[in-house]
């Protein structure tokens, strides 16, 4: 679906509005995205880390996307912690819950 030809004369508003129908047509604007579930529990903790994180991130799906690209990004590198490091922090996860 090409864009539709605009006049100079119909003015940025009409060009802008036009470009971003076309890029949502073609998917430029927004990847293709699934569903994913989570415990709900898991799901309310991070709505609040995300309500408490003064605007850093606008939804618990944000939030989510930027949690599993870090985590996704950092696969290759070697561990930075020694096995007691790791315990520790494996510790305070589960503390908090996420273990």
């Amino acid at each position: 679906m090409p864009p539709r030809l605009i006049r100079v004369t119909d003015g940025p508003a009409a060009a802008l509005s036009a470009s971003l129908k076309y890029l949502g047509a073609v998917g430029a604007l927004m990847p293709e995205k699934v569903a994913i579930e989570i415990p709900k529990e898991l799901y309310e903790k991070a709505k609040k880390f995300v309500e408490e994180s003064g605007g850093e991130f606008k939804s618990v799906e944000e939030f989510v996307e930027f949690v599993l690209r870090e985590v996704l990004e950092e696969g290759g590198e070697e561990s930075v912690y020694t096995p007691e490091e790791e315990e520790e922090i494996k510790r305070r996860l589960r503390a908090l819950g996420y273990l």
